[in-house]
Formats: C-alpha cells, sequence, structure tokens
C-alpha cells in the first residue's frame, strides 16, 4: 500500500544533469584530471559531490584528502549557483504531479545534492512548501547507492505521523533516474519507479517500473507499483 513518496532531485525534478556534468569537468580539469560525457553518466551520475570526486581522484591514482575534497566541493556549489542562477528547469510533467499528489501523500525529497541547491530550486519553482522532508548531502555519511539516504527520508516523514501509525519502507516508493539511486531505494525495502530521463530504459530494470516522463504518471499508477 502507497503510504509516502520519495523524489530524487537530479535528473527527476530538475533537469541539470547537463550543468553537473560541466561543472564537473570544469573542476576536475583545474587538478588535472579529465572527464569525459561518457564516463560521466557511465560511473558518476548516480554519485553526490563527494562521491564523485573521490571515485574520480582514486580512478587516476590520486590521492584526495577531506581539506581538499571539503575545496572541491564548494568550488563547484558556486559554480553551480552561477550556472542556475533563473536558468533552471523543472522536468515536465513535476508540477502537475507534484500538485496532484499532495492531499494524498507525504512527499519527501531524498538527494546527492547540496541543500542549498534543492531549496533554491524547489522555491523559484513553487514546488518547496509540498514537500514535508528534505534529506541532501549534508544529511549523510554514505551516499547513495547506500540505504541511508532513504531510511533518513522516511524517518522525517515519520516524525511528522500524529496517529501513531509510523509508515514501513515497503509503503514508501523512490522516484529515480540512475542505477544507484534505484539500488539504494530497494536495499532500503522500498519500491522504486525509474525515469529513462538519464540513462535508457534497458538500464533502469532494477527499478520495479520504468516510463519515459513524469507526465505519464498519476496517482492510481504508483498505487498499483505498490500493491
Amino acid at each position: 500500500m502507497l503510504r509516502a513518496l520519495i523524489f530524487d532531485f537530479n535528473g527527476i525534478i530538475v533537469d541539470d544533469e547537463p550543468i553537473h556534468f560541466k561543472l564537473f569537468k570544469r573542476v576536475l580539469a583545474e587538478e588535472g584530471i579529465e572527464l569525459t560525457e561518457e564516463d560521466y553518466y557511465a560511473r558518476y551520475l548516480g554519485f553526490d559531490d563527494r562521491g564523485a570526486f573521490t571515485a574520480a581522484y582514486r580512478e587516476h591514482g590520486r590521492s584526495l584528502d577531506e581539506k581538499l575534497l571539503a575545496r572541491l566541493i564548494d568550488r563547484k556549489a558556486g559554480y553551480y549557483q552561477n550556472a542556475i542562477r533563473n536558468k533552471a528547469s523543472i522536468f515536465p510533467g513535476v508540477e502537475k504531479l507534484v500538485a496532484s499528489l499532495v492531499p494524498a501523500l507525504p512527499l519527501a525529497v531524498a538527494s546527492g545534492a547540496l541543500r542549498q541547491e534543492i531549496e533554491t530550486i524547489l522555491s523559484n519553482a513553487g514546488l518547496l512548501k509540498h514537500f514535508a522532508v528534505i534529506i541532501s548531502a549534508e544529511d549523510v555519511d554514505h551516499g547513495k547507492p547506500e540505504p541511508e539516504i532513504f531510511l533518513k527520508a522516511l524517518a522525517g516523514l515519520n516524525a511528522r505521523v500524529e496517529n501513531n501509525d509510523p509508515i514501513d519502507a515497503a509503503d514508501c516508493l523512490v522516484i529515480e533516474d540512475s542505477k544507484e539511486g534505484i539500488r539504494g531505494a530497494r536495499r532500503a525495502g522500498m519500491k522504486c519507479l525509474a525515469v529513462s530521463n538519464s540513462h535508457p530504459t534497458e538500464l533502469l530494470q532494477e527499478a520495479n517500473a520504468v516510463v519515459r516522463s513524469l507526465e505519464e504518471v498519476d496517482l492510481s499508477f504508483l498505487e498499483e507499483i505498490c500493491a
């Protein structure tokens, strides 16, 4: 039974994965590391900034301490704020779907993006008020595909339950666009709907269902996945 919905952010709500690729590429190039578009979409897309920079340094045989990692994340965050100022594009179908779900279900965001990025874009789109819980990169120790981010989102939703009837993980549906996100959701014991915004359908088959766009989705469709 569907009782809560957890959205990924980048690649699901906001169409900014090309921006993230360009900024990872820019920051890594400043450090003498090359990142190709093929490598980004194949290996890094599902990671948060910490995971992506760590993986890039490891794969190039470079050491990366916490101080340097923090500087890389901060530098990319600064570039990102400039890149998305008045330019963030919300995926088709998102605003209509979210508005239709609010009366029926509590909604959360669980994303490897930074909180400031998430809240800025949701606020500009008029969507921030619809999400009861936001779990961002700063809130977890282990990013996707680990389940921590989804379990924290569920804990946040349950902290707002008023009738002493906590929501079970099996009654949560996660909407994701990455292989890592799907695996994290399934490891958390949740159902997952994948949207092929970032990967072709054939690479998302670990999800319970796959759609091409959230324009195809309504409450009854989501309930069927969790039935």
